[in-house]
């Protein structure tokens, strides 16, 4: 679909034309769209770089696995909850300023998560990087359309895209040799000169731009989505050592809903609201959002465990784990673009069913992996599933921001990536909570059937955090049969939960397949 121009836009174009500041370069569209890609490779790289980095997090801090769930998350929701209230921020204080904010701010938190030296220190500053994430990503999006004219802007929208999901993409290579060669920390030093890069291109190319008119701040449904969305994940995670169906477990996920509620009523209320209620009348687009939440569900649910599995039970490197998510990479950088074909061509459901149903073919060949399985037994279902989730990327997009008003085709495209960072938040949290009440469950039994004594396996028993990481559990003094047999034991579990949750996400997305097939087509935009 087609952007237009708005005033305030044609204002900021003649303003890049008159400038007398580095005539080459200031307002120059295209070192704007190198400034601003070279920021969102930043968000799009730490949304993944840390799978490939977890086990020796664990390792170095004694991490548990909701720690991992946490350092993962913490990141995601806070992205998830302010990428909306970030854009409203560009819009009334200027999207150039609050970018640079957001760089500035998104590498300084990512050098203290180097420094920090602590589970607490990581996760705290995992929601600090999180909050400038949702400062910058908006912004850059908007600094887009107010330079880009329209016959070239949705070309300058498809590299800003293209550069947000390679980043993606990359970040399990990218993490991979950072931790081999020189140590965890780095995953997070790399964004330092990143944003270097980011602030000096931006610093001489960018233009200052703000829409014209109030923009009230919405504090009461900010807060209200963010204190939700926190107590939901917060009880979900605590659900593997709380129980599923204990009363501090259910009590704090139906306060987290009650806060989502109260949300929605103050967005039908409000006269400026953060996120307008009216946009999910329309069917397409609520289930686009759906579909978008279900297919990074599976994405990073799957990622997070599937880099447990290769380097702690296969015992692979961080370079040979990465490299072997390269089918998942290569198929994803293949259909996001042939997806953008098929929805010109048909529509956005046949691209978004079609992918769905794909993810879950793969989550199904997941769920058949052994311990020791070779790569054979691999490779087919990260292309399938990475084939999968290019198609759906491109083609949600179509079926949000097309079946929104052409008024609030930014409020929409905020929607879409609120929408990729609940489904990873849900994804790693949900399947991770799966994962360790599925291993809690079979550990004593997996250990016994392996040849472990049973008063012995009893005892191990309670490592069942380290073992829902792959982990063996530590037992100085044994013979060298016991240890084998405990490791056999311990990886055997470990394959029980890990079936169990692609089981869960496969289930996920097959519903989500059904639903993409009520999605209409838009032939217009909606006005």
């Amino acid at each position: 679909m087609s952007l237009t121009t708005t005033p305030d836009t044609a204002r900021h174009r003649a303003e890049h034309r008159t400038s007398h500041r580095n005539p080459r370069l200031r307002g120059n569209p295209w070192w704007t769209l190198a400034a601003v890609s070279i920021g969102v490779i930043m968000v799009g790289l730490d949304a993944s770089v840390v799978a490939i980095a977890n086990p020796h997090i664990a390792a170095d801090l004694h991490a548990t696995l909701s720690d991992l769930q946490w350092i993962t998350n913490a990141y995601m929701l806070a992205l998830a909850a302010l990428l909306i209230f970030g854009g409203k921020l560009g819009d009334r204080f200027g999207r150039r300023t609050i970018f640079f904010i957001g760089v500035i701010g998104f590498a300084a938190a990512s050098v203290g998560i180097g420094l920090a030296g602590t589970v607490a220190g990581v996760i705290a500053l995992r929601t600090v990087q999180g909050v400038f994430g949702a400062l910058l990503m908006p912004a850059t999006l908007a600094i887009i359309r107010s330079t880009f004219p329209a016959d070239k802007l949705n070309t300058a929208v498809g590299i800003w895209g293209a550069a947000t999901g390679a980043s993606i993409a990359a970040g399990p290579i990218v993490g991979g040799l950072l931790v081999e060669h020189v140590n965890w920390e780095s995953v997070f030093y790399i964004n330092a000169p990143i944003a270097a890069a980011a602030l000096l291109i931006g610093a001489l190319s960018i233009v200052e731009s703000r829409s014209g008119g109030s923009h009230r701040m919405d504090i009461p449904g900010i807060t209200a989505l963010s204190g939700g969305l926190f107590l939901v994940v917060f009880g979900l995670i605590k659900a593997q050592d709380w129980g599923w169906l204990a009363a501090s477990t259910l009590g704090v996920i139906l306060a987290g809903l009650l806060a989502i509620a109260a949300f929605v009523l103050i967005e039908l209320r409000s006269a400026q609201p953060l996120l307008p209620m009216h946009l999910f009348t329309n069917r397409s687009l609520s289930i686009g959002t759906a579909v978008v939440v279900i297919n990074f569900f599976a994405l990073f649910g799957t990622l997070f465990f599937m880099t447990l599995f290769l380097q702690n039970v296969q015992g692979m490197s961080p370079v040979e784990a990465g490299v072997r998510t390269l089918p998942l990479s290569g198929a994803l950088m293949i259909t996001a673009p042939l997806s953008g074909v098929i929805t010109q061509r048909f529509g956005p459901r046949p691209a978004m069913a079609g992918g769905l149903a794909a993810v879950a073919a793969a989550l199904v060949l997941l769920s058949d992996l052994g311990a020791d399985s070779g790569y054979g037994a691999l490779w087919p279902a990260f292309v399938l599933l990475g084939a999968g989730i290019g198609l759906v990327l491109t083609a949600s997009s179509d079926a949000i921001v097309g079946n929104a008003p052409m008024d609030a085709a930014g409020v929409a495209g905020g929607l879409q990536s609120t929408a990729v960072q609940l489904g990873g938040v849900l994804g790693t949290t949900i399947l991770g909570s799966i994962m360790s009440s599925r291993v809690g469950s079979v550990l004593t039994g997996e250990l016994t059937g392996a040849g472990v004594p049973a008063p012995a396996a009893a005892q191990l028993g309670a490592a069942k955090e380290l073992v829902a990481q792959g982990v063996t559990p530590p037992v100085p003094g044994v013979p060298p049969a016991l240890s084998e047999a405990i490791a056999t034991g311990s990886h055997q579990a470990f394959m029980a939960g890990l079936h169990t949750s692609v089981i869960v996400a496969a289930g996920a997305a097959a519903i989500g397949a059904v639903l993409a097939l009520f999605v209409r087509t838009p032939a217009e935009p909606v006005s």
